[in-house]
């Protein structure tokens, strides 16, 4: 059974932290590059940072130096560290993997605001 289940996202003021989870079924994770995306309102769904199954990761520019991806091969789980956050990080967090599949978890929204 196909299943993305992300958690840990909130509200948090500006230049806060947030720690987001994804627990991956097998058939996703296994072997594969995972990534975090987001969607803000009105924007297309964007891959923010991946990570290879080797641990090579990769970030946008938007990101970069305040993010950091994770994985664990033997918990299927990917994390998403987010540090220095900015209101222009509000948004939906979705894993997936990096290109995406189909399918879609719920996501774990991220609101950045004072």
């Amino acid at each position: 059974q196909v299943q993305l289940v992300e958690s840990g996202g909130g509200l948090v003021q500006p230049g806060g932290s947030l720690r987001l989870s994804c627990a991956a079924s097998g058939s996703i994770f296994r072997g594969n590059t995972m990534g975090w995306y987001r969607q803000a309102p009105g924007k297309q769904r964007e891959l923010v940072a991946s990570i290879t199954r080797n641990f090579w990761t990769n970030y946008a520019d938007s990101v970069k130096g305040r993010f950091t991806i994770s994985r664990d091969n033997a918990k299927n789980t990917v994390a998403l560290q987010m540090n220095s956050l900015e209101p222009e990080d509000t948004a939906v967090y979705y894993c997936n993997k990096d290109p995406p599949s189909l399918y879609w978890g719920q996501g774990t929204q991220v609101t950045v605001s004072s």
